[in-house]
């Protein structure tokens, strides 16, 4: 199809961008264009303007800087899955990275647009929750962080507000991560999550076990952390039969969705297949 008719800019400073924005109200941010062409195409999104910020220059890195991993929101899917850095440093963001559509949408599609658009069943979004992420926007005047903890708030929904834009991701590397892996269940047409867990293991305080962070994404309206899982797992031994027992507990709260791919039972069975097969594999380091 067709997207409807609209107008076109593309700024060269983020300031520029910044006040199109302020500008045309319902303006759309196009990153690498992967998710919004296609719900343009199907006129599930029809703005009147769509502002391309493929043109401002910095805003694509990957760098370490006082114990954090930054990462600009224009990174694509590629630079992260091939950074030598990010599988050091947060191996789970890569293996998510590497799994997302094919060649062709890694070379185009960003870590920032991945992020903003909150596709239930994206890969990213349970990596930077694992990770214990924090979103850098600039909007009207200011900046300000998001943790990842409270950045998606519902279906295609996140805590962005009008006017902002995503200009880059921090992973934190205190307390060390010890371990860390993505897991996932692809849908075999789109090659997105049906579910997808990453499993984050951090070294403890003094005398304490290791902490857990395990999210989860496509089985739900967005991506959630399995806190349950976590405190029953924290400082114990990543083994077998602690995981097993720990993974009974992944959806509590948690409404599971349900399509064609697989239904409320199956997704919740998947969820702890998946789940625990990345806290394993994290446990492995």
């Amino acid at each position: 199809m067709i997207p409807a008719a609209f107008d076109y800019a593309a700024p060269k400073t983020l300031d520029e961008a910044l006040r199109l924005l302020r500008r045309h109200r319902d303006a759309r941010l196009l990153a690498g264009g992967q998710s919004l062409l296609s719900v343009m195409k199907l006129r599930a999104a029809t703005p009147k303007m769509v502002v391309d910020l493929g043109r401002i220059r910095g805003l694509a890195y990957i760098k370490e800087t006082a114990g954090t991993l930054l990462i600009g929101a224009m990174t694509t899917h590629e630079q992260i899955a091939s950074s030598a850095l990010v599988w050091k440093r947060a191996r789970a963001l890569a293996e998510a990275a590497e799994q997302i559509g094919d060649i062709q949408v890694r070379n185009r599609g960003t870590i920032g647009g991945s992020l903003a658009h909150a596709d239930p069943a994206a890969d990213y979004p349970a990596a930077f929750l694992a990770l214990e992420g924090v979103a850098v926007v600039k909007g009207p005047g200011r900046q300000r962080t998001i943790p990842a903890d409270g950045f998606f708030t519902g279906l295609f929904a996140t805590a962005l507000k009008p006017g902002e834009i995503l200009t880059e991701v921090r992973i934190p590397l205190k307390p060390a991560i010890i371990g860390s892996a993505y897991r996932k269940m692809k849908h075999p047409a789109s090659g997105f999550a049906i579910v997808g867990a990453a499993a984050v293991l951090r070294a403890g305080s003094k005398g304490q076990g290791s902490q857990v962070r395990l999210a989860f994404t496509g089985a739900a309206a967005h991506a959630f952390r399995a806190k349950a899982v976590e405190a029953a797992l924290a400082g114990q031994a990543i083994t077998e039969a602690a995981v097993k027992a720990a993974m009974e507990r992944a959806t509590e709260g948690v409404e599971m969705l349900e399509d064609l791919a697989a239904d409320a039972a199956y997704r919740a069975h998947l969820v702890r297949v998946y789940g625990a097969r990345a806290l394993l594999a994290a446990g492995a380091g």
